[in-house]
């Protein structure tokens, strides 16, 4: 089996960078999604996770967008905090669709040419 590989976007990361979660935050999102527990399958193999922010806990915390197949590549691709917004729209929704489809459809290659460009950050665990 390939190893898991675990990125965030560029969008993401920007939103990511001014939030005050970590990418040990995002590795146990991954986990927990692997393990069904997660908000809502949004179709188009993106799902919505809940993440805790400090000490808040998930409820008032951060709503996750991630790409993935549940398998070898995860993309967190949207995020917002719970007092900001309430949900995504149907709209917003059918772009980040198109994105996991781009995304998913990647070859390894073509992640790491992303990589290099920086449009995609690569977050490091230990692949378990």
């Amino acid at each position: 089996m390939a190893k898991k590989r675990i990125f965030k976007t560029k969008a993401f990361s920007k939103w990511f960078n001014k939030s005050d979660l970590s990418d040990t935050d995002l590795l146990e999102a991954v986990k927990e999604i692997e393990k069904g527990l997660y908000e809502a399958d949004l179709g188009g193999n993106v799902y919505k996770k809940r993440v805790a922010i400090g000490n808040r806990g998930k409820s008032r915390g951060a709503r996750t967008i991630v790409a993935t197949k549940l398998s070898e590549h995860w993309f967190f691709i949207f995020a917002f905090k719970k007092n900001e917004r309430a949900n995504i729209n149907d709209v917003e929704l059918a772009n980040l669709q198109k994105i996991a489809e781009v995304l998913l459809g990647l070859s390894s290659n073509e992640i790491n040419k992303l990589i290099l460009e920086k449009s995609l950050i690569e977050i490091k665990h230990d692949h378990t």
